[in-house]
């Protein structure tokens, strides 16, 4: 069975430079697509997708359904399929009106790559993600060590990510020209930070309490006037290592360079908070902490998109979609709160509904 088809590489290339330039697509989506083409690839031995026909899409989701993830050795996700066959329908889609291709392939047989409506909805439906709580957070930094300047480092990074709410990949490329502290602001500028979608904007910092800001601002100082870094030198640097007396590899040090990824990142929020006794919460959780936060503290339309608007959502609504889901411990307590007995102070129909139309004019007329 052939294992490389040039045809198809050349092709996948040029899609790939599509998605790139004319899409706009991230390395992640792109690497996601090219993913889903190899696994196709693969499943029909690597066949010229000149040969494609409908029943090759069927057959390869028999094939899905019954693969198993390598992980954990249980079936696919219904989400993992669905990412799946939507990538390879996009792809054969804008295959069939390619020179070359146009008299071999037909738009409609892409559409067999769908998934039954069932199945579909099962891929797609909202399902509670676990975050950790302000005071679990705060308990985290007020057991992490301060032994070293990878302590000191570690404990800011969390601390900084609960005041901003921070994406992971962002919090691997800040400078410290970043953060004003004056101002109590970081500036997520797209040229240096990255950003999701390359957006910038700017962040002041939130009002969590506990100790978070002053970890971060004794962080800045420990780095401009002990370390005497500028304000191109990264905000969390990445970690030197080198022979320890022992003989063996250890951190012994910052290094003046930051992370090139956040896989770094992920694993000092692992094993900070192994180490206090809780379970594993990534960074991008925190964002959802801070959502819940705003829901409880702002009273008016105004102030819940400002707190949206500084978490990088340009619309109010991406904040309640996406983030803004109920705990259903909380949805239990407001569920059994309204006790029609002990009745509280009602909220006027017409009231409401200025409300919601307010937030939905303020977050702009989309949804999304």
């Amino acid at each position: 069975m052939a294992k490389y088809n040039g045809a198809n590489a050349r092709i996948k290339r040029e899609y790939f430079a599509y998605l790139k330039e004319a899409k706009r697509r991230d390395e992640a989506s792109i690497d996601a697509v090219a993913k889903a083409l190899a696994r196709f690839e693969e499943s029909n031995g690597h066949k010229d997708f000149k040969s494609f026909h409908r029943e090759q899409a069927v057959a390869f989701k028999r094939k899905l359904d019954a693969a198993v993830n390598t992980r954990t050795g249980k079936p696919l996700s219904r989400a993992t399929v669905h990412g799946t066959l939507s990538a390879l329908r996009a792809f054969f889609e804008w295959l069939a009106g390619r020179p070359g291709y146009k008299s071999r392939l037909r738009y409609s047989d892409a559409d067999y790559f769908n998934l039954s409506e069932k199945d579909v909805r099962i891929a797609k439906a909202a399902r509670v993600k676990p975050f950790p709580t302000l005071e679990q957070i705060h308990h985290v930094l007020s057991v992490m060590p301060t032994n070293s300047a990878v302590d000191l480092r570690n404990r800011a990074l969390i601390a900084f990510a609960i005041l901003t709410g921070a994406r992971d990949g962002a919090l691997a490329s800040f400078r410290l020209k970043h953060v004003d502290l004056t101002q109590g602001c970081v500036d997520q500028d797209a040229r240096d930070v990255r950003t999701k979608a390359s957006k910038t904007f700017s962040t002041w910092f939130f009002p969590v309490g506990g100790d978070a800001l002053a970890i971060v601002t004794e962080w800045c100082a420990f780095l401009r006037n002990t370390s005497l870094w500028g304000d191109d030198d990264p905000l969390f640097p990445a970690t030197q290592i080198g022979l320890g007396e022992a003989g063996a590899f250890r951190p012994v040090g910052l290094r003046r360079n930051g992370w090139q990824s956040a896989g770094p990142i992920r694993a000092i929020f692992r094993d900070a908070f192994a180490a206090a006794g809780l379970p594993y919460f990534n960074p991008h959780s925190f964002r959802d902490t801070l959502v819940q936060l705003g829901e409880q503290r702002c009273t008016t339309p105004e102030q819940f998109k400002a707190w949206s608007q500084n978490l990088g959502h340009e619309r109010v609504m991406t904040t309640l979609t996406s983030y803004g889901n109920v705990a259903p411990h909380r949805q239990a307590a407001l569920i059994r709160g309204m006790d029609v007995e002990k009745p509280v102070n009602s909220v006027d129909p017409a009231t409401l509904a200025q409300v919601i139309a307010a937030l939905q004019q303020i977050g702009g007329n989309g949804l999304s």
